[in-house]
C-alpha cells in the first residue's frame, strides 16, 4: 500500500514539475531550438528569409509545402501564439538565424485573447518592437496584414472582423510612416463580411491549400521587392 502511494506521489510530482517546466517556456523557445542549432551558416549570396508568425505561418509548410521547397526560407510559426510570445523568441528564431529579411504575420491570436485581454495599440507596439529589433540587426522587414476572420471556432462570438480591419489600418499606417513594405493579404482574401472567403479556408481562420496559393505570389512579390531595397 505504501509502495503504491509512493508511486502515485512520484507520478503526481512528475506531472507538476513537467507542467511547471512547460509553463516556464511560455514563448515556446524550445520548439525550434534544435533545428536552429543545426542550421548551417548563411552561404555567400544566400538571401535567407524567416517567416515569423502563428499557426497561419506554421501550417503553411505542411499544407502547401511546395512553396518552401528549394528556397532559403525558414518557417518559424508557432500555433496559437500572440505577439508578446513572438517578441520574446524574436532573437532566437529570427535575429540569430542571420536572415536578409523577416516576414512578420501576427496579431489574430491577440485579438482572440489567447494570452489575455489586450488593446490594438498593445498588439501594434509588440509588432513595432519586433521591427525595431530587426532593423537594428540589419534585417529587412515585410509587415503583413492580419488575415480576415469573422469568427473564431475555438472562441465563438468574439466578433473579430472589425478589430482585424482596425489593426490592419494601424499596421499599415506604421509601415508607411517608416518606409516598411506592407504585404496586404487581407484585401485578396476577404469576403463581403470582412471574413475569410470560404473557398480559402475550412474554419474561417486558417487558410487551406488554395488560400496559401493566393498568399504565395503576394509574398514572393514582397520578398523580391524588399531584397532589392538599399
Amino acid at each position: 500500500m505504501k509502495k503504491i502511494q509512493f508511486l502515485y506521489s512520484i507520478l503526481f510530482l512528475s506531472i507538476i514539475m513537467g507542467g511547471k517546466a512547460q509553463a516556464q517556456d511560455w514563448p515556446n523557445l524550445s520548439k525550434y531550438q534544435e533545428e536552429n542549432a543545426q542550421l548551417q551558416p548563411v552561404a555567400p549570396g544566400e538571401k535567407r528569409i524567416v517567416f515569423m508568425g502563428d499557426s497561419i505561418t506554421e501550417f503553411w509548410s505542411t499544407i502547401d509545402s511546395e512553396y518552401f521547397t528549394g528556397k532559403p526560407y525558414l518557417n518559424r510559426g508557432i500555433s496559437g501564439q500572440t505577439t508578446p510570445q513572438m517578441l520574446i523568441r524574436f532573437r532566437a528564431d529570427v535575429i540569430d538565424l542571420k536572415p536578409s529579411a523577416v516576414v512578420i504575420l501576427a496579431g489574430i491570436n491577440d485579438i482572440a485573447g489567447n494570452t489575455g485581454p489586450v488593446t490594438l495599440q498593445m498588439i501594434t507596439n509588440n509588432i513595432v518592437s519586433m521591427v525595431e529589433l530587426a532593423h537594428v540587426n540589419q534585417i529587412k522587414v515585410i509587415l503583413c496584414s492580419v488575415l480576415p476572420a469573422y469568427d473564431f471556432p475555438w472562441k465563438p462570438n468574439q466578433n473579430p472582423a472589425q478589430k482585424v480591419v482596425d489593426l490592419n489600418k494601424m499596421i499599415k499606417k506604421y509601415a508607411e510612416a517608416k518606409g516598411i513594405l506592407y504585404l496586404d493579404y487581407f484585401s485578396a482574401m476577404r469576403d463581403e463580411r470582412d471574413g475569410l472567403k470560404s473557398a480559402y479556408s475550412g474554419d474561417g481562420v486558417h487558410p487551406n491549400k488554395l488560400g496559401y496559393q493566393v498568399m504565395a505570389p503576394l509574398a514572393e512579390k514582397a520578398i523580391k521587392e524588399v531584397l532589392v531595397e538599399k
